[in-house]
């Protein structure tokens, strides 16, 4: 086992990476910048390096002041989080030149399942169905052609991206040059390539993943799947687990063409594949995160596996934590991404938290790195916390995330908190009957999507 641990990220997730380590009885390194002084993380962790000043660029993506900061400390693996480096195999592979374990997959698998198009054409070779697109296109002209042969409407998305970055949807040849150039800055911007690719886009889609675990001897297991449809500007507002789509045969179906194609692969660590379900119940390989995702606890609570710990048991040498091929799902999970946002228009909302109280009772789970008087900065991410709710079926996990979310008191800085409770009311939601574009339809059917969803 390892002796020591460096964390290179911040916030609930590095919060997480600690208390894993701590049950695990490993000491652990915290890095932190200058905005992240007094956070929770670094207070917790066994050590704490300063690594640079607020912005990202200068801290938690500076690789050498990370790599300097675990050497320094004697730290013999690095846990990357979410976000930041976590899916950076030029990160990984300088861990691995560095003598230190990356907790997470080998920088070539990493690089494999980060190219988009790439990661499309492999899987499609495994046995994963993928929706029709083209390989990286470089020309409007180019764009018009390969659109013509797919079929309106189509989504032009970054190869290298994620995040809802880098992606616009195009309904008509008209529409396509200035959406496909506005894709490629975009993805310049955020990616530092302009690389694009045209992808058919389904119009009433559901956001299903998988999530995995695989170890350092050729086993790979599923965990069951997730449903993330509700989403906004292509990021993820809800979480759950089971999906309502998804009966056993299809959950043993898809899970088995996971597995057979991260084994061919050679995949190890958690990972989640996700997929896009059309109207008829279809299931189209999209991406893969190899990371820890955000929604971890989702299936945490529906299996009682620690994801987290089982990363670093298998990056130690360790092997998956059951036989078979999955595990039994245990009731009905949910979680809500608690963001410090204007309800209303999603604005960023920074500053000083006043007060914080977290609910508590049967089936609640709060991750989170905040507290009253703690300040949420603005360089970062605005996730506050992770509110995640556990009952013995799917109307008792609303019933219990409605409570929770009335019980969860921050004051100081507006929140999203107010969507969340108008999601869980919404019938529609309640009735497993929504796709990708649950929270803008209204708006666009002249409705104030704040009257019904978001007020």
């Amino acid at each position: 086992m390892f002796k020591k641990i460096l964390i290179a990220n911040r916030g609930e997730i590095a919060l997480r990476v600690i208390c894993a380590c701590k049950e695990l009885a490993i000491p652990t390194v915290a890095v932190y910048s200058e905005a992240d002084r007094y956070s929770l993380h670094v207070r917790f962790a066994d050590e704490a390096v300063c690594i640079g000043p607020p912005r990202s660029a200068d801290s938690y993506l500076n690789v050498a002041s990370i790599i300097s900061a675990a050497e320094i400390t004697g730290a013999e693996a690095i846990h990357p989080g979410y976000g930041f480096l976590a899916e950076s195999a030029y990160f990984a592979d300088v861990c691995e030149a560095s003598n230190l374990t990356f907790i997470g997959p080998r920088p070539e698998v990493i690089s494999l399942m980060g190219d988009k198009n790439r990661a499309r054409a492999r899987m499609k070779e495994l046995g994963l169905p993928v929706l029709p697109g083209s390989e990286v296109i470089s020309s409007e002209e180019g764009a018009l052609r390969e659109a013509e042969c797919i079929g309106y409407p189509v989504m032009v998305k970054a190869a290298a991206g994620g995040g809802g970055r880098g992606m616009r949807i195009v309904q008509s040849p008209d529409e396509l040059p200035h959406l496909f150039r506005t894709a490629q800055n975009e993805a310049a911007a955020s990616f530092g390539t302009p690389d694009v690719y045209v992808e058919k886009y389904i119009t009433s889609p559901r956001h299903i993943e998988f999530q995995v675990l695989g170890d350092q001897h050729g086993r790979v297991v599923h965990l069951g799947e997730r449903e993330c449809t509700i989403q906004r500007r292509h990021q993820k507002l809800v979480e759950e687990s089971p999906s309502t789509q998804i009966d056993e045969e299809t959950r043993l179906r898809v899970g088995r063409q996971v597995i057979k194609a991260l084994q061919e692969i050679g995949y190890t660590s958690a990972g989640t594949v996700e997929l896009l379900m059309d109207e008829k119940r279809n299931l189209y390989f999209l991406e893969m995160n190899t990371r820890i995702q955000v929604e971890h606890p989702v299936t945490e609570m529906v299996t009682g596996l620690d994801l987290v710990k089982h990363q670093i048991l298998i990056a130690a040498g360790g092997h998956v934590p059951f036989e078979g091929e999955t595990i039994a799902l245990r009731g009905h999970a949910i979680e809500c991404r608690i963001c410090a946002e204007n309800p209303h228009t999603f604005a960023p909302s920074a500053g000083k938290i006043t007060v914080f109280h977290e609910p508590g009772g049967t089936g609640v789970r709060v991750d989170t790195a905040a507290y009253a008087e703690s300040v949420i900065p603005p360089y970062y991410d605005s996730l506050i916390a992770k509110l995640v709710v556990h009952g013995k079926d799917r109307m008792e996990a609303i019933r219990r995330m409605s409570r929770a979310l009335e019980m969860f008191i921050i004051e100081g800085i507006s929140t999203s908190v107010p969507v969340h409770q108008k999601i869980m009311a919404d019938p529609d939601f309640q009735a497993g009957n929504f796709d990708t574009h649950f929270l803008s339809r209204y708006a666009r059917n002249g409705e104030n999507a704040s009257d019904r969803v978001i007020g």
